[in-house]
């Protein structure tokens, strides 16, 4: 089975761009001076300690765990969990950079569209690693059916 890498949720990084600003005749004045040094300031920056972290990642799958489902399936419905994880930053990708005027409208179409094919593809194996799980599922009594629909909608 193909081993799946997320992102760290702590390390996504949506950067600002500050609008124009309008000196006291009307006229824009210049933001060379916020970009001279290639640092954009940011909207809102989120700190999360590595304990905590590590807490978020333990538990994240603890329900997993605990359930009384076959190894196969708990394997599954962690994939799709974290399938669904990559997914929801891919999209945030998109918006951002569908948001980033520091980009000709060429650049950021064609960064889009290379971000819209990352997604496709994350949304494709999420398909299929839910093909995988009503498979898996088949023979089950409908306690675990239920069980783990009910696991993977989360």
């Amino acid at each position: 089975m193909a081993s799946i890498t997320g992102l760290n949720p702590s390390n996504i990084h949506i950067p600002t761009v500050p609008a124009p600003k309008k000196d006291a005749v009307g006229t824009q004045a210049s933001n060379d001076s916020l970009l001279a040094d290639n640092k954009v300031p940011e909207g809102v920056a989120v700190t999360i300690s590595s304990a905590g972290f590590r807490a978020s990642k333990l538990d994240s799958n603890k329900d997993i765990d605990d359930s009384h489902l076959k190894d196969n399936v708990k394997q599954i419905l962690k994939m799709i969990r974290e399938l669904k994880k990559q997914i929801a930053g891919k999209m945030a990708e998109i918006s951002a950079a569908m948001a980033d005027n520091s980009m000709t409208p060429e650049a950021r179409q064609a960064r889009v569209g290379n971000l819209q094919a990352s997604l496709s593809t994350l949304q494709s194996g999420l398909t299929m690693a839910q093909m995988q799980l009503g498979k898996a599922m088949k023979d089950e009594p409908a306690e675990a059916q239920m069980e783990a629909m009910s696991l993977a909608s989360k």
